[in-house]
């Protein structure tokens, strides 16, 4: 049996320059099946590529030999630079880099949680620069798109607004991790810069999302608002009634895997 370790290329790319620059974090399976689209993780705010939905896909791409590419933001994991420093804006243009870097020809994104919303913009960009790799298909787990604006800015209390005015962030409570979340005002201010879900949002591709109808950090109501502004393309909405937002167990990990063996097979 062959050693899949041996398949994964890790190493670092510096992106920015001067005081912005960072160093980005990537796990690179080489394809041994090249005609295969290249799975691109695009994980979720503080989480990093070594998590378990990131792992599974990144299994399956080794089971089918197709490319896969993982890799940390800026102040994620095993990536450089201050989480505090983190915007929309700034994870985007990393994710473009990895892709520069790497130079996959096809790709299907997965995006969880915030990392839909990057792979939304990133499918933008693309087709806007008519440049890099044909986005392929996206899976988008508990996507919050425009999260800043739809899901934080309208239930702000005044002292977090106050906060926001005399310190430039505020904390809250984190279910995930011992750590509080840390909101900052650059982040909800380059958010508004980002949003997508203001019209219609042309991915050109087909899309997959899978919410769960539980989830307290992203409603899911938030994923059918989405669907409407997903009007033209071949979009897929699985409602888990009882999945949470991390959507990780067993049964969860089963709906990622088929949705992305589907868009592989062409919706076969």
């Amino acid at each position: 049996m062959t050693d899949k370790t041996q398949a994964v290329d890790a190493e670092t790319i510096t992106v920015g320059q001067g005081q912005a620059a960072r160093s980005i974090a990537i796990l690179n399976r080489r394809a041994t099946q090249e005609q295969l689209p290249t799975l691109v993780w695009l994980g979720g705010y503080r989480s990093d590529m070594t998590g378990t939905k990131a792992i599974e896909m990144d299994a399956l791409a080794a089971t089918l030999g197709a490319g896969a590419i993982r890799f940390d933001y800026s102040g994620h994991g095993a990536s450089g630079g201050e989480f505090r420093d983190g915007t929309i804006s700034r994870w985007l243009e990393e994710a473009q880099a990895v892709l520069a870097h790497l130079a996959p020809r096809r790709v299907l994104l997965v995006g969880s949680s915030m990392g839909g919303w990057i792979a939304l913009r990133l499918a933008q960009e693309v087709a806007k620069s008519q440049s890099g790799p044909e986005v392929a298909g996206m899976v988008l787990i508990a996507p919050a798109p425009d999260f800043t604006s739809e899901l934080i800015e309208p239930h702000l209390t005044d002292d977090q607004r106050s906060q926001l005015t005399e310190k430039g962030y505020f904390e809250e409570k984190s279910e995930y991790s011992p750590d509080p979340n840390i909101y900052t005002r650059a982040l909800l201010e380059d958010g508004r810069l980002n949003r997508v879900m203001n019209g219609i949002v042309q991915t050109g591709c087909p899309v997959h999302i899978l919410q769960g109808m539980a989830d307290p950090d992203v409603p899911y109501q938030h994923a059918l608002k989405l669907m409407e502004h997903l009007p033209s393309d071949d979009v897929v909405l699985t409602l888990v009634r009882d999945g949470d937002h991390r959507l990780s167990r067993p049964e969860d990990i089963l709906r990622m895997r088929q949705a992305l063996q589907n868009l592989i097979n062409g919706g076969e």
